[in-house]
């Protein structure tokens, strides 16, 4: 049996017949996510990371490759709309930059990277650096 108060216990009942204002949720539901989810696997040839960042627009997502780090970024801007003839009660909207880099296991060809958006899932392909073999130097 475990004593422990639960998270949502009696400190939540307290605030909602207190302040039941402060469990009010937004119109739009969640805010601003805490961090970007991604998935991230290796073939011998490359790596492939899916990054989920719904309502995100292509044209606010940003990647950068810089050896072996990669960088995603994303400007989330979520508005109200007005139409003629109605009357604003309540106006909620966020707007807010995640950022999330991680370091990969080899080096990326940046080159050959590629990226892909589709409903609101950002898919890397992001071929591995072939290793160069040394070159050997002639001597005077």
């Amino acid at each position: 049996m475990n004593h422990l108060i639960a998270r949502s216990g009696l400190l939540d009942d307290f605030f909602k017949d207190v302040a039941p204002g402060f469990y009010v949720k937004p119109l739009h539901g969640d805010s601003l996510p805490a961090q970007i989810k991604v998935d991230v696997k290796e073939t011998p040839a490359a790596f492939t990371v899916l990054a989920e960042l719904p309502g995100v627009p292509k044209e606010d997502i940003h990647v950068t490759v810089e050896g072996n780090v990669v960088t995603l970024r994303a400007e989330v801007k979520q508005e109200d709309r007005k139409t003629e003839g109605e009357k604003v009660l309540r106006n909620e909207r966020y707007y807010g930059a995640l950022t999330r880099s991680f370091q990969m296991p080899a080096d990326i060809d940046d080159t050959a990277s590629k990226a892909k958006f589709d409903h609101g899932v950002l898919q890397l392909t992001l071929p591995k650096k072939v290793a160069v073999a040394g070159q050997r130097l002639t001597i005077e």
